[in-house]
């Protein structure tokens, strides 16, 4: 069962508008409140490579999903067409209405216990050197499904040594006990979104709190100092410049140490509108306050996603652990 979004107005601005700085900022673009057609940088011509379909065929072949495909994301060709994914566990149905998100919501199938076995031989076979598990929310289940990645990376530890895995995981609704599952299994990057702006958190995601995201990530961090903390964020939903500078600082009063930053896209009518179309430069400039910060990893532009260049990510935690 699918449940439509119904759209409530985004609330208005309550500071200023961006900044344009002389020099590269002058340039950047103002764009109308309600943009048009999508303009040039974010066109993407889908790459079906070989590989492409090699992928494809082995995701269905073990009854997976992958947030590539469910969620339409932008950078899908390259991504698969390198031999990398995004692998989307416990069922396509979220529990939760996000109004940003193409995945389905409504009442999902019982856990597959041995998903994380699957999930573990499809790393195997495509030789994954890096894995990014994620999952849709599972407020249905009592830990919210944190023993399906505790259990998913132990299978793929025994299975595939060397594979370092990046968990991009729901808030699980902040519940220590359900994250100490996840974090005994000392994954190198600990994800989870904080998606947008305080102001605008409960037109953007409902059922989820901008509190309770950073309560998660401090958590994290506690639970395994050694390990990576990972939060991304979209752009063009109504926020403002100083919102966003005060998001890089909430992440980073909880030391998180790898942001992404990606113009949001609209999936449907049925989702949000898109209230601007961010420049590239605005892009840069975002990754230079993020970097000012003491940010480790910052990736932002118009076509980044949570799981995009997650693999070079990964080589920071070889950098802070050696």
């Amino acid at each position: 069962m699918q449940t439509k979004v119904v759209i409530d107005p985004v609330p208005p601005e309550t500071t200023a508008p961006f900044p344009v700085r002389e020099g590269r900022r002058a340039r950047l673009a103002q764009a109308e409140p309600t943009p048009g057609r999508r303009p040039e940088w974010l066109r993407v011509k889908l790459s079906q490579s070989p590989e492409y379909w090699r992928l494809k065929s082995l995701m269905r072949a073990q009854t997976l999903h992958t947030v590539c495909e469910e969620a339409f994301c932008p950078n899908l060709g390259e991504c698969w067409s390198r031999g990398t994914a995004t692998f989307l566990m416990m069922g396509d149905i979220c529990t939760r209405s996000c109004r940003f998100c193409n995945v389905k919501t409504g009442k999902p199938l019982p856990l597959d216990e041995d998903e994380p076995r699957r999930v573990a031989e499809s790393v195997v076979a495509m030789n994954l050197r890096h894995v990014v598990l994620t999952s849709v929310d599972r407020d249905d289940q009592p830990d919210g499904g944190a023993h399906i990645f505790a259990n998913a990376i132990r299978e793929i530890r025994a299975r595939q040594p060397g594979c370092t895995i990046e968990v991009l995981i729901p808030d699980f609704k902040a519940d220590p006990a359900a994250l100490k599952l996840v974090m005994d299994e000392r994954p190198e990057i600990l994800n989870h979104n904080v998606e947008t702006v305080p102001r605008l958190s409960r037109w953007v995601r409902p059922q989820a709190r901008h509190e309770r995201s950073l309560a998660v990530l401090r958590m994290a961090k506690e639970m395994n100092p050694a390990g990576l903390t990972k939060s991304g964020m979209m752009v063009g939903l109504g926020e403002t410049w100083e919102e966003l500078l005060q998001v890089m600082d909430d992440l980073r009063a909880v030391d998180v140490d790898i942001l992404t930053i990606g113009q949001y896209l609209q999936p449907s009518k049925n989702h949000l509108p898109i209230q601007r179309y961010y420049h590239p430069d605005e892009f840069v400039a975002l990754a230079e306050e993020a970097t000012r910060r003491g940010f480790r990893w910052v990736e932002s532009a118009p076509l980044v996603r949570s799981s995009y260049h997650a693999d070079g990510q990964a080589r920071l935690f070889d950098a802070v652990t050696r």
